[in-house]
């Protein structure tokens, strides 16, 4: 078995986990065989001090065929 790796970002303005799960969920609509997903970078985009966005760097593993 082989698989290949691809970075993407997800952003959301609820938080990091829903940031993460926008990633996977886009991906899957043109990525077949997702096998893992690792996160591996947080960030916020802040404005007059407040967060307006969280961003999830995501490394996604997927079966080549």
């Amino acid at each position: 078995m082989v698989q290949k790796v691809i970075e993407i970002v997800g952003i959301s303005k609820k938080g990091f986990d829903d940031a993460a799960k926008n990633a996977i969920d886009t991906a899957s609509k043109s990525v077949r065989n997702i096998q893992w997903a690792r996160a591996s970078e947080f960030e916020c985009k802040c404005a007059e001090g407040k967060i307006i966005d969280y961003r999830a760097l995501m490394r996604i593993y997927f079966d080549v065929e």
